[in-house]
């Protein structure tokens, strides 16, 4: 199989409704979509910078598609493939989107899914959390969009620490039973301040806390972590703690892991692999992405194996987006299925 042309189109997608953290609010995803033809079959993925989640720019992305595009016409996709990681320097929004449109081609030249190409042992199905967005008091009207995850997730660190344990508290006496929060405070709070959210939540029923410390140390990290039961997961904060590091002594017990940030599922299987063999759980999740990047993210959760089968992953992303660019994962009893996709 060889590469007979590539190509790069742009989208802006809307939001139905910003979507807010202690970092940032976003009215619209934007990005490139990847395209590689061979023969009869075309390989598709989605390039979608989000700075805030650790990759380039917009700018410094499309340079960077400019740049490289022209070059893989003639060549054959799994040489490319594995001749990626020789070019250290390219940035992970852009590594993502050629990876998925070369592992694209691949799978569909075997006739089988991205997850199956890549883990013939691969889940056929992926538990997902529901993203509710921001904590305020019209979460328990937002409900009906958890599509039956028994995970929701909501971003806190938007408001004062006194008012959001307020929140909880109230919350959780109202939801339904088997319902458990996974909150992410996007790095909002002091270490005293996570201190006092831990001692208030204990007793709640929270799922995980991703992200509580402002500056983020291992030190401060460990010892929140030894104080709660609650796993304590990192995201945002890896780059700056250091991979090799994290994976020698970690501080936590959790990792948040981007495909479109780490530079695409096989750069976030590997790091995934890593994790799990140095003691931490690992979650996939998407930068609200387009359909196309979504469903790279389902597939690196089911190549996870049995190895991710335990937890909820964050690929229920969807429904903000007012505008997609195909049939986004369908969401039953909080599970994707791979046949859809």
């Amino acid at each position: 199989m060889i590469i007979q042309s590539s190509r790069f189109t742009p989208y802006r997608l809307p939001l139905r409704r910003p979507w807010v953290s202690h970092h940032d609010r976003l009215a619209w995803r934007e990005g490139w979509l990847v395209r590689l033809r061979a023969e009869d079959l075309e390989g598709i993925g989605d390039c979608a910078p989000l700075p805030e989640a650790g990759t380039e720019t917009l700018a410094e992305a499309e340079s960077w598609l400019k740049r490289l595009l022209p070059a893989l016409a003639g060549q054959e996709p799994g040489d490319l493939l594995r001749h990626l990681d020789n070019h250290v320097h390219i940035p992970p929004a852009v590594r993502c989107g050629i990876e998925t449109a070369l592992i694209d081609l691949l799978s569909k030249g075997r006739g089988i899914g991205i997850a199956q190409w890549i883990n013939p042992d691969a889940l056929e199905g992926v538990r997902v959390n529901a993203n509710l967005g921001a904590l305020d008091d019209a979460v328990l009207e937002r409900l009906d969009e958890a599509d039956g995850c028994s995970v929701i997730k909501l971003k806190l660190g938007l408001a004062p620490v006194a008012d959001e344990i307020g929140r909880l508290q109230r919350l959780s006496g109202r939801l339904p039973p088997g319902i458990r929060l996974r909150l992410d405070a996007n790095q909002a709070w002091g270490l005293e301040e996570a201190i006092r959210m831990l001692d208030a939540v204990e007793d709640l029923p929270v799922e995980s806390i991703e992200e509580p410390l402002a500056s983020p140390d291992s030190v401060a990290l460990r010892r929140l972590q030894q104080r709660t039961p609650i796993p304590l997961a990192l995201d945002e904060s890896l780059v700056l703690l250091g991979r090799d590091a994290l994976l020698a002594d970690p501080p936590v017990r959790r990792v948040v892991l981007k495909p479109m940030a780490l530079g695409g599922a096989m750069a976030a299987l590997e790091f995934a692999r890593r994790c799990q063999a140095a003691g931490m759980e690992t979650v996939i999740t998407t930068t609200i992405d387009s359909a196309i990047g979504v469903w790279t993210a389902v597939h690196l959760a089911a190549a996870l194996g049995k190895a991710g089968a335990g937890l909820a992953h964050g690929l229920a992303t969807s429904r903000w987006l007012a505008e997609d660019l195909a049939a986004p994962p369908r969401i039953e009893g909080g599970v994707i299925s791979l046949a859809d996709g």
